[in-house]
């Protein structure tokens, strides 16, 4: 499955695997709600809007901590690709 230029930061259409959209597609209605320390750096997600997110979606919550998890692998990666920046 393809996902578009707005969730590749506007460079390139990239390849995700079927298994990985939820997470990505979360990340993405997420993307807005980032924790940034005073000086600039980005320190993570908002988790209470991670929550309200997975509310608004209808996520069961049987589904919610793999989610919570594949989403935190995410995290870490926007963390560090910001950190280089």
């Amino acid at each position: 499955m393809a996902i578009g230029r707005a969730l590749a930061g506007g460079e390139a259409d990239v390849e995700v695997w079927p298994d990985c959209v939820p997470a990505l597609e979360l990340a993405s209605a997420c993307r807005s709600q980032l924790l940034v320390a005073p000086m600039g750096g980005m320190l993570g997600l908002r988790y209470e809007s991670v929550e309200a997110a997975m509310n608004m979606r209808g996520v069961p919550q049987e589904q919610r901590a793999e989610l919570l998890q594949d989403l935190q692998v995410i995290e870490m990666a926007m963390v560090q690709a910001m950190g280089e920046r």
